[in-house]
């Protein structure tokens, strides 16, 4: 989270009154001390019931330094089969060098010397099939690519990046220590995403963008948005009979960790996958709003609502083209295997791995569609305050 639209604090609009400070404390207080109090309950113990599989697998990474023969199974050679040494960087057998099974047919990954790999090695497998590759290591690359990211958001939005940075982070963070094992524990997915939702949102839309009533506003206009989308997720789910079987991960889940409710990680996936794009249209309605009160102090709250709200129809059609279309991307390749076989339309988006798709997308964009008239009324009722409080106390002689 941590969209970059801040422009400011506007001296002009004064500060917030103290009895418009206390309402928003009275808002935000319980939803704080709720959150507090759903990480407290839900948070993991560390007792995971995982079913190890039958043969115990580990991982580590290798970089391939010469190409050898490939001999199985007591020393024959396999036509066909391909081979490298390579030295163990991290994981089983770390500093040696050994040997490992490499992809081989015709659509097999092509493997060059130097080549950082991720290499899966079992123990009881017979010498030297024990090391076998199991995907590239992309680590180096997207560790570049993540420097590149927040040196662009550094450059960009300045001071202010560092709270967003930070945000991102503390978000990542937050899902990796409590939100996946609270969910592998067997907790209520849709309880831990919501908790979750709430955790980043309290954190991050202060982090990055002030402790600010601006700021408080844009998370009253999430928090109602994500309400929205959690009952339509939670009814839309249900009537679809959605099982959550839909790929390997899913099924790999349902065998190794029985108590993971699977129907409740759609659920739970589209919360907080909402939650980001929320946050960009909160945040950018809430400004809106501040910044054309700030060029008109006569303006009503009315007018700052309507004139707000055509910034928002324009953003909601944008923003909802790019969700939707995020969604339909991730389930591009499976299409196409539709389409090769020749299924009928209602048929193929029927079925549950698309279908689950285009819920995520639908809900998504009601919520983003309840958003922006949501904030926007919330935003001008207040920005309209703060007008008449500047004009009151600065008097007729401020426009000039």
């Amino acid at each position: 989270m941590g969209a970059g639209h801040g422009h400011g604090e506007h001296p002009s609009l004064g500060p917030a009154p103290q009895r418009l400070r206390v309402l928003m404390a009275v808002l935000v207080g319980p939803l704080v001390l709720a959150t507090l109090v759903g990480l407290v309950l839900l948070w993991p113990d560390g007792d995971l019931e995982i079913t190890a599989p039958g043969v115990e697998v580990q991982r580590g990474t290798a970089e391939v330094t010469e190409f050898v023969p490939c001999r199985l199974a007591g020393g024959r050679e396999v036509e066909g089969c391909q081979a490298a040494t390579i030295d163990v960087l991290s994981g089983p057998g770390e500093g040696d060098s050994a040997t490992a099974v490499l992809p081989y047919g015709e659509k097999a990954p092509k493997v060059d010397i130097g080549d950082r790999i991720i290499v899966s090695y079992t123990a009881g497998a017979p010498e030297g099939e024990q090391y076998a590759f199991q995907d590239f290591d992309r680590g180096p690359p997207l560790l570049t690519l993540t420097i590149l990211f927040a040196v662009g958001v550094l450059v960009l939005s300045r001071w202010r990046g560092i709270g967003a940075l930070a945000s991102l982070a503390y978000s990542l963070v937050l899902i990796a220590i409590f939100t996946l094992p609270a969910i592998m524990q067997g907790e209520s997915p849709l309880a831990v995403a919501v908790v979750t939702a709430s955790a980043i949102m309290l954190v991050t839309l202060y982090l990055s963008h002030g402790f600010s009533v601006r700021s408080t506003v844009a998370m009253l206009g999430t928090l109602v948005s994500l309400v929205v989308i959690g009952v339509l997720g939670w009814a839309f789910t249900r009537v679809g009979h959605f099982t959550g079987l839909v790929d390997e991960g899913s099924q790999y889940i349902s065998s190794v960790a029985v108590q993971v409710d699977l129907s409740g990680l759609l659920l739970a996936g589209l919360v907080i996958g909402a939650l980001g794009v929320l946050d960009d249209v909160t945040v950018t309605q809430t400004w809106a709003v501040w910044e054309l009160a700030d060029v008109d102090p006569d303006a009503s709250t009315r007018t700052l609502f309507v004139r707000a709200m055509r910034i928002g129809r324009s953003h909601v059609a944008s923003t909802v083209n790019t969700l939707v279309l995020a969604y339909v991307g991730a389930t591009l390749p499976l299409m196409l295997v539709f389409s090769a076989m020749s299924l009928p339309f209602e048929i193929a988006v029927s079925q549950e791995v698309v279908a689950q798709e285009v819920v995520r997308g639908l809900v998504g964009g009601l919520g983003i569609i309840a958003a922006v008239p949501v904030t926007t009324v919330i935003a001008a009722l207040v920005a309209g305050r703060l007008v008449k409080d500047r004009t009151a106390g600065t008097g007729p002689s401020h426009r000039a």
